[in-house]
């Protein structure tokens, strides 16, 4: 109930985010909705439907990811002075994002099935004529039990992601706050390139080695390897784990060769920011070249009939929650540096200094991480071509 209140008296933009949040949440359940479908049509193509489910995994992947940021940048669960005295800690303020998140996701399920019992014609006639009829198993009935099971996986997951997230952690000592530990390399480098090296070596060896079994995607794009998925799925990983470093070292490197006061600011901020930052763009960076590889695969060949509605509708979701995701980190970063940013200004620092900065930022991001895309979406689609 307080969570319900704490929802109805926020921002219009917090209330925005968490309809995407919704939203993104709906897309999910109808995914898997269709799987269901799909399984209660096809009785006889049981590994075929469990295939399309494990294809679920990556838009819920990024559903949740988003959840959890919103959660983090959600101003009523954030600790404030005097909260506590009312029993609402750390622990308690954590469980409370924990059950907005719940909520939210739920309601995006409800969407989910409201549309699927649409499309199948169980609320009123049949939509378009018939067409998702058959797609939807318009002509079983719907399992009750495996509808409600499919369809609590998004909020369930998202809470306990939200919670773990947000839980209190002790804080660090002050020698390590003194010696400035905190601003340190981050050290995932090393083990992002290996991980990234391995899934490209993955994808040449599934595309040197011929067919193989087929993945089946929710639509019909379905000729890839089993191999394939599990390369792109490590590289992925491995962009998201060498993120943070890279933007510390974008950081570093705009302080080189005599920085004067901008470079000095933007790279102090790239520095701190570099954690809470660089992990979601490394997300981007992954799914944009997965995108890159897929379309100078087939684009030229098959056109979008290699694409069903449903495979589009699963990257459409990928990609919007990441790219939101990072918004909302750029965001949470933005609020973090308030305080910082009015002591500058109070200081007598121009504000097209600041604006300055950010641009910098901006550029040399973008000046790193376009051609590591770009790098990795060819290298991926490079051996496959053969």
């Amino acid at each position: 109930m307080l969570a319900l209140r704490l929802t109805r008296g926020t921002h219009p933009l917090v209330l925005a985010r968490r309809l995407l949040v919704a939203a993104a949440s709906a897309g999910v359940g109808f995914l898997l909705l269709c799987t269901l479908g799909h399984a209660l049509g096809h009785p006889e193509q049981a590994p075929a439907s469990t295939l399309r489910l494990l294809w679920c995994v990556l838009p819920l992947a990024a559903t949740v990811q988003f959840a959890v940021a919103v959660a983090r940048t959600d101003p009523s669960t954030r600790p404030r002075p005097g909260l506590s005295a009312i029993g609402l800690g750390p622990a308690r303020l954590a469980l409370l994002a924990a059950a907005s998140t719940a909520v939210t996701c739920a309601l995006g399920s409800a969407v989910a099935l409201l549309l699927y019992l649409h499309l199948r014609g169980d609320l009123t006639g049949l939509p378009f004529d018939g067409a998702a009829a058959g797609l939807l198993a318009g002509d079983q009935p719907v399992p009750l039990a495996a509808v409600l099971t499919l369809l609590a996986v998004v909020p369930v997951t998202a809470a306990a992601a939200a919670a773990l997230a947000l839980r209190p952690r002790p804080a660090p000592p002050a020698s390590s706050e003194a010696s400035g530990e905190d601003e340190t390399m981050p050290s995932g480098l090393p083990w992002g390139v290996a991980l990234i090296a391995i899934g490209l070596a993955v994808e040449t060896y599934a595309g040197r080695g011929g067919g193989g079994d087929g993945l089946p995607l929710p639509g019909r794009f379905d000729g890839s390897p089993a191999a394939v998925l599990a390369g792109w799925v490590l590289t992925a990983i491995g962009l998201a784990t060498a993120g943070p470093a890279l933007v510390h070292g974008c950081g570093r490197l705009l302080q080189t060769a005599r920085p004067g006061a901008v470079r000095l600011l933007a790279g102090r901020v790239l520095m701190t920011e570099s954690r809470r930052v660089g992990r979601p763009l490394g997300v981007v960076c992954a799914v944009l070249s997965g995108l890159l590889a897929a379309a100078s695969l087939y684009g030229s060949d098959t056109g979008s009939d290699a694409f069903g509605p449903l495979t589009g509708l699963g990257a459409t979701l990928i990609l919007a929650c990441t790219c939101a995701t990072l918004l909302t980190a750029a965001l949470e970063s933005r609020q973090g540096r308030a305080p910082v940013t009015e002591a500058l200004l109070d200081a007598g620092a121009p504000p097209t200094a600041l604006r300055t900065a950010a641009l910098l930022r901006a550029g040399v991001l973008l000046a790193v991480f376009l051609p590591l895309t770009w790098a990795v979406g060819e290298l991926a689609a490079l051996p496959l071509k053969g």
